[in-house]
């Protein structure tokens, strides 16, 4: 029997449209919600991977088959957890008790995505943080091969220096009726051997397999990036409110700052034309189009819980709908303004190295902490565009983390009210624990967790989570009665197109995406690392453990 206050819909139980609760939080101002929105929305991956993806699938053709999947996927999916939030007023548990009680493990699952989540990403925080002190000097320590990290013989500053033809080996390898062999180089550039060999200390460890001891300098920037965290969230939005005045709005300055001085950069426009010019007979392959739903949708960072979250503390009347034109239109600005940024850099690295600008793109965190960094070294004053480079995407990182932690903060304070009361202590709890699981992530090979969890974690556990969350609230709450809803806050009801693409268009499309990301999928390795098999069925139980 379904319990008081609840109806049955087909064989479902359904509760009653509940008032919000009217004693709540809310944003000291307008502008807070939404520098919260875009902190979170635009992160890493905005300067990290689109433009990668860009140019990697048809360079200025992409957007094409990204701005469809903005308007029929990403965008109605975003307004739809925005309006949801805010007309239910509490976070990703309580609300299924209202929506569908029956689908109130999707709130479980999302805080328990968040959490993988805030153990790896953290830590690729933490790895800026390295880099942002390590620049306080006279000049970039990963400028030159003479440092206690370099294997001298084997470092190289381009490849034209002497050492690149000392230091390859010879393997052969016999054939049915011959013998093959292939030289394979066995240089770095001083960029590379620094990350790798004082950052990370990978030399301490053989892959996944042994990945070695804490590297306690890292677990430090670690703690210092859960202290902030902490003192940002420990009032509730109260006090993250004040920070992201800061750190959603400092990468836009620093991002502008190094766009001018990288088109004054020797090859800056090579590497942009390269970015933006169009190969229309991309768009034809379906894999261009999997890039582009897979880019919009982690872009715009449905499903996570923190829309929800944040839009909980808004004015009943508050407008979502403008709200979500607004912050997706600046989240997908920024991702194509940052890949002009980024190529003029490639752009000239590939200038002076002689080499096409696709050989030097990266799509991992290479890009982040070998490419650019070997580009900054370059300049002049370069300690302080590498500060400039780092705190940009600190600041970047951090909005993430203040809204995936909120999410799990607001979902679990809502469903228990009692720990309201001892917010201060549960965020202290959150911290110390996601802290205490990021360890792993710290140790000597712990670039090779941090990929395999960015490979399993979000692109297959949160594409099945937001699939169930479109289809529990178009199919089972009704998009009629959503609508409903929609329009008791703003005195309209969505347009067709809305309710369309709620009920049909974006749970077909996450479904297609789950079902090619299950058939195709392939971890995300650094490098050239091949992870064993043991290493990728953990992946796939981690990923599958989220559901």
């Amino acid at each position: 029997m379904a319990p008081s206050g609840t109806a049955l819909v087909d064989g479902v139980a359904m509760v009653e449209k509940t008032k919000p609760v009217q004693e709540r939080e809310r944003w000291d101002k307008k502008i807070e919600f939404l520098l919260a929105v875009v902190g979170f929305a635009v992160d890493l991956g905005n300067v990290w991977r689109f433009p990668y993806v860009c140019f990697n699938n048809g360079g200025g053709a992409f957007l094409l088959p990204y701005l469809v999947m903005l308007i029929f996927c990403g965008l109605p999916l975003f307004y739809m957890e925005l309006a949801l939030g805010q007309f239910q007023r509490c976070g990703c548990l309580t609300v299924w008790n209202r929506i569908c009680p029956a689908f109130k493990g999707i709130g479980f699952a999302i805080i328990v995505i968040a959490t993988y989540i805030s153990w790896y990403y953290n830590t690729i925080i933490a790895w800026c943080v390295y880099y942002f002190f390590s620049s306080m000097r006279a000049d970039v320590p990963w400028k030159t091969c003479n440092n206690e990290w370099n294997l001298e013989k084997q470092c190289m500053r381009y490849p034209t220096d002497e050492r690149y033809n000392d230091s390859t080996k010879l393997f052969c390898f016999d054939g049915e009726n011959s013998t093959s062999c292939i030289f394979k180089n066995q240089t770095q550039t001083p960029t590379e051997q620094y990350f790798e060999r004082e950052v990370l200390g990978l030399q301490y460890a053989d892959g996944i397999n042994r990945v070695g001891g804490v590297n306690w300098i890292i677990a430090l920037c670690l703690l210092g990036v859960f202290v902030l965290v902490y003192f940002a969230m420990w009032k509730g939005i109260k006090s993250s409110g004040k920070f992201v005045w800061v750190t959603a709005t400092m990468p836009y300055v620093v991002l502008l700052i190094l766009l001018i001085r990288g088109c004054m950069l020797e090859g800056s426009l090579k590497g942009i034309i390269y970015y933006v010019t169009p190969v229309w007979s991309e768009i034809a392959k379906k894999e261009v189009w999997i890039a582009a739903t897979a880019q919009i949708f982690f872009s715009l960072g449905p499903g996570f819980g923190v829309l929800l979250a944040l839009s909980s503390y808004n004015k009943l009347n508050n407008n979502c709908y403008k709200d979500a034109l607004i912050t997706s239109s600046i989240n997908c600005f920024t991702s194509f303004f940052a890949g002009f940024a980024v190529f003029a850099v490639l752009g000239h690295m590939a200038t002076i190295q002689g080499k096409e600008v696709r050989d030097v793109a990266r799509s991992d965190v290479g890009l982040i902490f070998i490419v650019y960094p070997e580009a900054i070294s370059t300049l002049q004053v370069s300690p302080v565009w590498a500060m400039l480079f780092f705190l940009m995407f600190i600041t970047l990182g951090l909005d993430t983390t203040f809204g995936g932690l909120e999410a799990i903060c607001t979902g679990i304070l809502d469903e228990w009210p009692i720990l309201r009361k001892h917010r201060k202590l549960f965020v202290l709890f959150l911290m110390m624990y996601c802290f205490i699981g990021a360890l792993a992530t710290t140790t000597y090979g712990g670039i090779h967790v941090v990929q395999l969890l960015d490979s399993y974690v979000a692109p297959i556990a949160l594409i099945f989570v937001v699939f169930l969350e479109a289809v529990s609230v178009s199919w089972l709450y009704g998009v009629e009665r959503f609508s409903d809803d929609i329009k008791s806050m703003l005195g309209f009801r969505p347009g067709i197109f809305w309710r369309i693409c709620w009920k049909f268009l974006s749970p077909a499309i996450l479904l297609f995406l789950f079902v090619m990301s299950l058939i195709d999928h392939q971890p995300m390795p650094y490098a050239d690392y091949a992870y064993p098999q043991w290493a990728i069925a953990v992946g796939w139980l981690i990923g599958l453990h989220s559901l």
